[in-house]
């Protein structure tokens, strides 16, 4: 009898009844073993993303030859229910309750090169810092703090942020007027709760506030862009509770709300009763100019600012912060169930050590220093291209208005050629009227690739502009 492999004790189990797979005129263990596991994919049971066993294990937990599983698994990724790659195995990619997808066309589901903007290098996140952070949360952490406690979030994180915001961004808080919430756009969820709308928002702006306050029934309504950042003046003629601002620094185009548009938005909310949604859009990354300090400074009582760490650190964190006006902290916390259900214990109190030691500032001065490094090689790129830069000023993405026509165009280029970014019309609220300009570009984000992927991504993107002629 031979010697069992020890490789194996370390592969997953996969449980297949090949009896299970006979249907009349089948032929062989290779069409029962693809029949068995086109079945667990299309039921679901073996969804999206699942890991398989290597072929050599499968084998021998089924008592049949290994070729026959390496085979079955090179026809299943043919047709497009199984990846593999070399050293990463092979997974599931087919959708439950789906018959067998064609092979992909035209753009990929994950794109060569990622310019999408909203995102920063992720490779960067500091790990063995993070991770040290963590430790030291932990062994300092009181017994309470892994109970359900506070609803506005651990008061660790809450302090940190307090001097944080105060000393890096000029805002007016105190532990008891912060909330922790999952990002910006849950916290939009959870204004959007509390006001019910209509809320005012700017022509141009993130698309998944819109659809977020949508699925909640919350109307908006759009008011004017135009150099000087949101045309608040629209807002003496619309009966809205409150009006969600980009100010520090416009989403797309990239301008700071004018002096006297922040005077003017702030004396909007004192004289109507509204209330000013600051969302400190890129405050931490800032290039060639002081820092526009928070709009919530000017006015505390009727600003709610609002802030994450999913471009200073990572998206996938889920952690996000509000600073309310006094009377509106206990109807954002019964908004949101009335408990800290959203963002877990340890993360927040990693935060609040990786701010009071010191290391959040350094790894954003790190990636600041970074960032303009790419920014300055993108822009210089582009003069090469008959197209206008905006947004240069601060932020991980720059917004490229196109001649009239050509946004399209480009799209389907870059689409083709592996390039994923943003067009501006999606950021254009439906609702925009004929005195809104309606530029041509594209939106593109240059802290999202890893820092070895940044060259080849920028030489993609030329040869996107010129085969769309728009080479000077």
């Amino acid at each position: 009898m031979p010697e069992p492999d020890d490789r194996l004790a370390h592969s997953r189990d996969l449980h297949l009844d090949l009896r299970a797979a006979i249907t009349p005129g089948a032929r062989g263990v290779r069409e029962l073993l693809l029949t068995a596991l086109r079945d667990a994919v299309r039921s679901g049971r073996l969804p999206p993303g699942t890991l398989l066993p290597p072929s050599r294990a499968l084998a021998a937990d089924l008592g049949i030859a290994r070729n026959t599983v390496a085979e079955a698994y090179t026809e299943l990724v043919a047709e497009g229910w199984l990846a593999s790659r070399q050293g990463a195995g092979t997974w599931v990619v087919n959708t439950a309750g789906a018959q067998a997808p064609p092979r992909p066309q035209g753009r990929p589901v994950t794109p060569i090169h990622n310019l999408m903007p909203g995102s920063p290098d992720v490779a960067e996140f500091p790990r063995t810092e993070w991770a040290a952070a963590t430790r030291r949360a932990l062994a300092s952490a009181p017994t309470e703090a892994f109970r359900m406690t506070d609803p506005r979030g651990r008061p660790e994180l809450r302090a940190a942020l307090t001097e944080y915001l105060a000393r890096a961004r000029g805002v007016r808080a105190s532990p008891d007027s912060i909330v922790i919430c999952a990002g910006v756009r849950h916290a939009v969820e959870l204004l959007g709760r509390v006001f019910r709308g209509p809320l005012a928002v700017e022509a141009y702006g993130l698309h998944i506030f819109r659809d977020a306050l949508s699925a909640l029934d919350v109307p908006t309504v759009p008011i004017g862009v135009d150099g000087d950042g949101a045309v608040v003046a629209e807002l003496d003629g619309l009966a809205v509770p409150a009006v969600l601002l980009t100010p520090a620094h416009h989403n797309p185009f990239g301008m700071a709300l004018h002096p006297a548009r922040r005077t003017a938005v702030v004396e909007w909310a004192a004289r109507t009763g509204g209330y000013v949604f600051d969302d400190d859009y890129d405050g931490e990354f800032r290039y060639d100019r002081q820092p526009v300090g928070a709009l919530q400074a000017l006015a505390p009582e009727r600003v709610v600012y609002l802030g994450s760490a999913s471009k200073s650190l990572s998206p996938a964190l889920r952690l996000g912060w509000m600073v309310l006006p006094t009377d509106l902290v206990d109807p954002v916390i019964a908004a949101a169930g009335g408990n800290q259900y959203y963002v877990d214990a340890v993360t927040q109190l990693t935060m609040a050590e990786f701010i009071t030691s010191g290391r959040y500032d350094r790894h954003i001065r790190r990636m600041r220093m970074r960032y303009r490094r790419r920014r300055d090689r993108l822009v210089q790129v582009l003069s090469g291209f008959t197209v206008g830069v905006d947004g240069l000023a601060a932020g991980l993405s720059l917004t490229v208005t196109l001649p009239d026509g050509a946004e399209q165009e480009v799209l389907r280029r870059a689409g083709e050629a592996g390039i994923a970014v943003e067009g501006l019309s999606i950021l254009r609220h439906p609702a925009a009227g004929a005195d809104v300009p309606r530029p041509d570009g594209v939106v593109i984000g240059f802290g999202t690739p890893a820092e070895h992927a940044f060259g080849p991504a920028l030489d993609a993107l030329c040869a996107v502009l010129t085969a769309s002629g728009l080479a000077r």
